[in-house]
């Protein structure tokens, strides 16, 4: 499995048979310009501009943007129920958090997560190989409950997304830096892509930053 990140929520998922793309956002939205990609699959975890631009993907991929159960192309996808805000919804609305399994590896897209769910919601989610985190803070949790959750899930490897970078158009996102520091990596060197295989997972969890 491949994984490259397309900035903000957004990555590109590629497995032997299959393309998948998270939240694809809008360039003027968010400050960066959208690349083109095609897709089998999209997912948006809610209907905010920076997360639900699919009429950006080429191709005629599937839209799941509700949770429940599903599968395509070799690729099981599962969306739970989350909310963007600390006050069911109140403020921002409901979020789905999105997690595929596919060629013996499973990665959870935590959209724009802005609660740490219960306990008993997380053990539904299962396990979880690679995590995709938002640790921007505004609109989402923040670094420090990034961590709190990293603690719960214990996946191999977590690849933070959504946070503040020099271009970027969304005000009071914070930077990456500063999970970064929360998490204790120092000298962190963005990479093009991960590749992950079953098995392939070290006894020690990783912190992978991927290049936008």
């Amino acid at each position: 499995m491949e994984i490259r990140y397309l900035g903000h929520s957004s990555f590109l998922i590629k497995t032997n048979d299959t393309r998948i793309v998270t939240d694809p956002y809008d360039s003027k939205m968010v400050g960066l310009k959208f690349p083109k990609v095609e897709a089998d699959i999209v997912t948006v975890s809610h209907g905010h501009k920076d997360h639900n631009q699919v009429e950006q993907i080429e191709g005629t991929p599937k839209v799941f943007d509700w949770p429940g159960q599903f599968e395509t192309k070799g690729v099981r996808v599962w969306g739970f129920r989350t909310y963007h805000d600390k006050k069911e919804g109140a403020e921002r609305g409901e979020n789905v958090i999105f997690k595929f399994e596919s060629e013996g590896v499973s990665v959870l897209h935590c959209g724009d997560l802005g609660v740490i769910p219960p306990d008993a919601f997380l053990d539904e989610v299962g396990d979880v190989d690679v995590l995709l985190v938002p640790v921007g803070n505004k609109y989402t949790i923040s670094p420090d409950e990034a961590v709190e959750l990293i603690k719960k899930i214990e996946p191999g490897i977590v690849v933070p997304m959504h946070y503040g970078f020099d271009e970027c158009a969304i005000e009071g996102l914070v930077p990456l830096s500063e999970f970064l520091k929360k998490m204790g990596v120092e000298n962190s060197v963005p990479l093009d892509k991960l590749m992950v295989k079953k098995d392939g997972f070290e006894e020690e969890m990783k912190i992978v930053v991927l290049k936008i």
